[in-house]
């Protein structure tokens, strides 16, 4: 199997130029005019988890069933989809693994891409903003049917066609984040935190990346893959 690796490039900055036209004032000639190249604003956040990230289930389950695997019955059947699937490691440079009690560390390539490039995109947030660097904290990937039979009474959000069983979705903490040095005395507290993360959910969706869902008693964001859509 292959394992998710590297560290995606960073954006570039786009520049703007503006060039004014100089008169000729020998032969009354005017210089070309040179149009300023404008620069796309870009959609901030406004700060409301709940209605910027409501992508009701349904939504997440039918980008699930277009974009995922076959769901497995127990986990044993990972080997039977090993070319299907990408294993994750319990831990990247950019983030962490809570022990998955209730799911197994698999998605399919592009939701792996996707948690990669959400984990970096955080990164550069940090660094941007001149805060110290945090790790994410992935809480649930891949649940096979026995793990949804296992989860169903214990979590409220849990239902029996979960988008978890098709390699699609993850769950990354919006409460818990592992700071880099830990050592460090400039920490930065959760809230903060989470509205640099959601700025990142915000730009991924708005590009048609994912679908998000904010849940609020798990304390993560709900995330599943839009490939092709």
């Amino acid at each position: 199997m292959k394992y998710v690796k590297g560290i995606i490039g960073c954006v570039g900055i786009a520049l703007l130029f503006i060039a004014c036209s100089r008169g000729k004032a020998e032969s009354g000639e005017k210089g070309d005019k040179i149009v300023p190249v404008m620069r796309e604003k870009k959609a901030r956040f406004t700060g409301n988890y709940n209605r910027e990230f409501n992508d009701l289930p349904d939504i997440h389950l039918a980008s699930a069933l277009k974009n995922g695997i076959k769901p497995m019955q127990n986990r044993d059947d990972t080997l039977l989809l090993k070319d299907k699937l990408v294993r994750l490691p319990d831990e990247l440079e950019l983030y962490k693994t809570y022990p998955l009690s209730h799911s197994v560390p698999f998605l399919v390539p592009s939701a792996a891409k996707l948690l990669v490039d959400i984990a970096q995109n955080f990164r550069d947030s940090l660094y941007s903003k001149e805060l110290p660097l945090y790790k994410l904290y992935l809480t649930s990937v891949t649940r096979t049917d026995d793990d949804v039979s296992d989860l169903s009474g214990r979590n409220i959000n849990v239902i029996d066609n979960s988008a978890h069983r098709y390699g699609t979705t993850f769950d990354v903490s919006w409460k818990r984040f592992d700071p880099v040095d830990a050592d460090s005395v400039n920490q930065v507290l959760p809230e903060r935190l989470k509205l640099v993360l959601a700025q990142v959910l915000f730009d991924l969706k708005n590009q048609k990346r994912c679908y998000v869902k904010h849940e609020r008693k798990q304390a993560c964001f709900h995330i599943t893959v839009r490939v092709d859509e």
